[in-house]
C-alpha cells in the first residue's frame, strides 16, 4: 500500500527551494520551509511572494487561492521541526559536504520512515544517502528551474534504493502535476548527461573557430527545431553553473567528453558569466536581460556583391528525396534547373514527384496554381551530362557514397563551363575528396541541404581549404535568395549539426544499453525537460538507425574519440534489421500502429 505524504520539509529557500515550497503548498500540501537564518526566511518569503504576485496579475492564481497558498508555509530557522514531516526535500548549494552533513542532522530528528530527498543536480544520491543509517529511503527528485513552470521531475533511484520509495516517489510527483522520469545514479542523471556533452561539444566548436557562435546556435534551431542554440542555451544557464556540473559529471564518469572545455574556465575567470553578468558569449543590453546587442564579434549581415559570380541556370544531379526538393526549392525561386537522372524514366518519374509536391503546396493554399505552373515549366529532365554543360552551379545529391560522387564530379568536371561551381549536398563526407576529383577544387564548395529541403530553412556552406572567397560569397548569397539560412563550416566530419546531434543520440542509447532509464523516460525528459521537438529515440526512429550508424560511424572514423563510438546496442538493432520507423521496428515498435 503506498505510504501517504501528507506534510514535506524544504530545506534552502533559494529560487529553486522556494519555487518547490510553491509546487507542494499549490497541490495543497502543507509544507515546512527551512532557511539558515531570519534572513534567509525573509529572502524564501521573498521568493514566494513574488512568484505568486506575477501569478495572481497573470490571471493563473486568484487571490483567495494565493492566501491559502501562502498559508500552508510555515517558516522556521529550525530543523527540528521536521520532526514529523513525512519527506523532506533539500535544496541548498551544491556542496556535497554540505548536503552529507545535513542529512545526518535530520536522521536524528526524523522519523524512521521519513523519506530524504536530494534536489541536487549532479551530485551521487548513493554517496549522500550512504551518509544516514536509512539510505534504502533517499531518493534524488530533481526539479528543473523554474519549478513552478517546468513539468519534468527526475527521480533519481540509487542500488539500495527501496523500490516501494521510488513508486511512492513516483506517485507524489504525479499528485504535484509533475511529469516524473526514472533514472538510475550515474553523472547528470538524464537531461543534464545528455543535454551538457552536447553543450560542452558546441563550446569546443567555438573555441577551435570551426564556426561563429552565430552559425553555431543558428545550426541547431534551424536544423533540429531546438529552442535555443547551446551558446545562447549556455548564456541563459550561466557559464560558472555549466562548468561545475561538466566538472562534477567528468570527475563521476572519466568521460573526456564531459571535461569542461578550457575556453569555459577562462571566461569564468574574466567574470563573463552569461546574461547574469550581462556578458557570455554574448553581449546583452544589461545584467539578467536577454537582449543581445551587438559587439565586436558580430558579424556583417551583408555581402560583397562585387566577390558574387552570376547564378541563373542551376543543374542537379540525382532523382531522390533530396535532389527533387532541392529543385523544387530552386524552380518556385525563379531559377532554371535541369534535373539529371539515369535514365529518361527516372528523370521523368522525379520531375512528377516534383509535380505532386508543387499541387500539395496549391491545395494547403501555400503556392497559387499560377506560381506552380511556372516553377514546373522552368524544370527540364536531362540524361547526359554534357545537358549541365552551360549551368552556373550543378549540385551532386546522388547516393552517400564516396567512389560515385567523385566519379559525378569527375563527369562534371569534363563537361560544365568554367567558372561554374560544383557543389555536393552530402552530410558527412569530405568535401575535398569530391573536390579532388575535379581540376578545379577552388570551385567546389558543400551545400548541404536538410530534408525536406522546401520545408527546412538551414543550408551548411562547407568550406574546404581549396574553396575560393567568392565562391563562399556567391554560395551565401545564393541562399539568402532562396530564403535559407546559412551557417558556414569547415570540411570535418558531420559538419555543425550531425557533429553536435549524433553524438548525443548515441550518448542516450549508451544509457539505455545500461539500464540506467527506459527509452520512454529518456524520450520524456530531453522533450519535458529541455524543450526539445522530440526525444532521442523518437528521433534515431525517424533518421534510421542504419542512417545514424554510418553516421556515427564517420565521426569516430575522423576524430578517433572514445565517446565517439558506437554503441553496440545500435550496432546490434542494425545487425537484426530494427532499422527504426521505415521497418516497423526500432527503438519502438510500430507495427501494432
Amino acid at each position: 500500500m503506498a505510504r501517504e505524504i501528507a506534510s514535506v520539509g524544504v530545506i534552502g529557500l533559494g529560487t529553486m527551494g522556494a519555487g518547490i515550497a510553491e509546487v507542494l503548498a499549490r497541490s495543497g500540501v502543507p509544507v515546512v520551509a527551512v532557511e539558515i537564518d531570519d534572513e534567509g526566511v525573509k529572502r524564501g518569503r521573498g521568493h514566494l511572494e513574488h512568484s505568486t504576485e506575477r501569478a495572481l496579475s497573470g490571471g493563473k492564481l486568484d487571490q483567495a487561492s494565493r492566501v491559502e497558498l501562502l498559508d500552508r508555509v510555515r517558516y522556521t530557522t529550525s530543523l527540528s521541526d521536521l520532526s514529523d514531516v513525512d519527506l523532506v526535500i533539500e535544496a541548498i548549494p551544491e556542496s556535497f559536504d554540505a548536503k552529507a552533513d545535513l542529512f545526518i542532522q535530520l536522521d536524528k530528528i526524523t522519523g524512521p520512515d521519513t523519506i530524504f530527498v536530494s534536489n541536487t543536480s549532479s551530485l551521487s544520491i548513493t554517496e549522500i544517502g550512504v551518509h544516514t543509517s536509512r539510505p534504502g529511503k533517499v531518493v534524488g527528485m530533481h526539479f528543473f528551474n523554474p519549478a513552478p513552470v517546468l513539468k519534468l521531475v527526475e527521480i533519481v533511484r540509487s542500488v539500495v534504493t527501496e523500490p516501494d520509495v521510488v513508486a511512492d516517489v513516483v506517485a507524489f510527483a504525479e499528485k504535484l502535476g509533475k511529469t516524473p522520469v526514472v533514472i538510475g545514479d550515474r553523472a547528470g542523471f538524464i537531461a543534464n548527461a545528455l543535454l551538457f556533452g552536447y553543450l560542452n561539444h558546441a563550446v569546443r566548436m567555438y573555441e577551435q573557430r570551426y564556426a561563429t557562435r552565430e552559425d553555431l546556435d543558428a545550426a541547431m534551431r534551424f536544423g533540429c527545431g531546438y529552442p535555443m542554440g547551446p551558446l545562447a542555451l549556455l548564456d541563459l544557464i550561466g557559464l560558472d553553473t555549466a562548468y561545475e556540473i561538466l566538472d562534477t559529471m567528468y570527475h563521476q564518469s572519466r568521460n573526456r567528453l564531459h571535461a569542461p572545455a578550457p575556453l569555459l574556465k577562462q571566461m569564468i575567470t574574466a567574470g563573463l558569466l552569461g546574461r547574469k553578468s550581462g556578458r557570455g558569449f554574448y553581449s546583452y543590453d544589461g545584467v539578467d536581460s536577454p537582449n543581445v546587442v551587438t559587439d565586436a564579434e558580430t558579424p556583417s549581415s551583408t555581402v560583397d556583391s562585387s566577390a558574387v559570380r552570376p547564378v541563373h541556370k542551376v543543374g542537379v544531379v540525382g532523382t531522390g528525396t533530396m535532389a527533387t526538393g532541392i529543385v523544387e526549392v530552386f524552380a518556385k525561386r525563379g531559377f532554371d534547373v535541369i534535373l539529371r537522372a539515369r535514365s529518361a524514366d527516372k528523370a521523368a518519374a522525379s520531375v512528377a514527384r516534383v509535380k505532386k509536391s508543387l499541387d500539395k503546396a496549391v491545395v494547403k493554399g501555400k503556392l497559387s496554381e499560377e506560381d506552380a505552373a511556372a516553377a514546373l515549366s522552368r524544370i527540364t529532365p536531362a540524361v547526359e551530362f554534357e545537358e549541365l554543360a552551360d549551368v552556373d552551379l550543378v549540385i551532386e545529391a546522388v547516393a552517400e557514397d564516396l567512389a560515385i560522387k567523385q566519379a559525378v564530379f569527375a563527369a562534371l568536371d569534363d563537361v560544365v563551363k568554367p567558372g561554374a561551381i560544383l557543389a555536393t549536398t552530402t552530410s558527412s563526407l569530405p568535401v575535398i575528396e569530391c573536390a579532388a576529383a575535379t581540376a578545379r577544387p577552388s570551385d567546389v564548395v558543400g551545400l548541404h541541404f536538410f530534408n525536406p529541403a522546401p520545408v527546412m530553412k538551414l543550408v551548411e556552406i562547407v568550406s574546404t581549404i581549396s574553396t575560393a572567397p567568392d565562391v563562399l560569397a556567391t554560395a551565401r548569397a545564393l541562399c539568402g535568395s532562396l530564403g535559407k539560412h546559412p551557417v558556414r563550416c569547415g570540411d570535418r566530419a558531420g559538419f555543425i549539426v550531425n557533429a553536435l546531434l549524433f553524438p548525443y543520440l548515441n550518448d542516450a542509447v549508451k544509457m539505455l544499453e545500461a539500464h540506467y532509464a527506459q527509452a520512454e523516460d529518456i524520450d520524456t525528459a530531453m522533450k519535458v525537460g529541455c524543450g526539445l521537438p522530440m526525444g532521442p529515440f523518437e528521433l534515431l526512429d525517424v533518421v534510421g538507425l542504419d542512417v545514424s550508424l554510418a553516421i556515427q560511424r564517420t565521426l569516430f572514423d575522423e576524430f578517433h574519440e572514445e565517446g565517439f563510438a558506437p554503441a553496440p546496442l545500435l550496432e546490434h538493432l542494425v545487425t537484426a534489421g530494427r532499422l527504426g520507423r521505415k521497418t516497423g521496428k526500432g527503438f519502438k515498435d510500430y507495427t501494432a500502429k
